[in-house]
């Protein structure tokens, strides 16, 4: 758990980087491979398919990909990212928790050793309306990166809580094994 203190930049980013992956790793706690993906609202997101993408977005920080022509993402590019929401039909949970834990490993090592003021060349994101590569410092991609593990550790709770009632706060508890308070207990399968 990150607590609040004294910490430099790159500290704070590493640790809420590292709830936001805790919070997306969790929702998955106890899941069967059924329940992992089931898309129980209105999109297409389940938790395998949200473990699977923020493992993506950790690997793409590594690569650090910039590769584009004119703007347009290749054909590769944009079915890698594309099949970065949903788990594939010879892929498993299992295989997915594991990819996630290497990747975060490497990730959050990789932000720990980051000045958030580098110089940095942003990728186009014509998503965004953005088509080309704009020179940035890396605390802008960091942040973005907050905001991304934020928004879909969100999903996950949404998902989770769809599928057996689940809340994000009893599944940490129960993940890092820590004993309930007033608040909230740690989450056990309803027999």
């Amino acid at each position: 758990m990150f607590n609040p203190g004294k910490y430099t930049e790159s500290e704070v980013l590493v640790g809420y980087l590292g709830q936001q992956l805790a919070a997306i790793r969790s929702s998955a706690h106890g899941l069967s491979e059924q329940q992992a993906r089931q898309t129980p609202c209105r999109s297409a997101l389940s938790i395998g398919g949200l473990v699977k993408h923020a493992t993506y977005v950790m690997q793409q920080r590594e690569r650090r990909e910039t590769t584009n022509t004119g703007g347009v993402l290749d054909d590769a590019a944009v079915r890698l990212f594309m099949g970065s929401f949903a788990l594939g039909d010879d892929e498993t949970l299992a295989g997915a928790l594991e990819a996630f834990d290497q990747a975060k490993a490497s990730y959050l090592g990789d932000v720990r050793a980051t000045d958030p003021g580098a110089d940095m060349t942003a990728p186009p994101a014509p998503w965004d309306g953005v088509y080309g590569p704009t020179d940035s410092v890396q605390r802008f991609a960091l942040v973005h990166h907050v905001e991304e593990l934020a928004r879909h550790a969100g999903h996950a709770d949404i998902i989770r809580e769809q599928i057996d009632g689940a809340s994000a706060p009893s599944l940490l508890m129960a993940v890092e094994g820590r004993e309930g308070n007033d608040f909230v207990q740690p989450w056990t399968p309803s027999t």
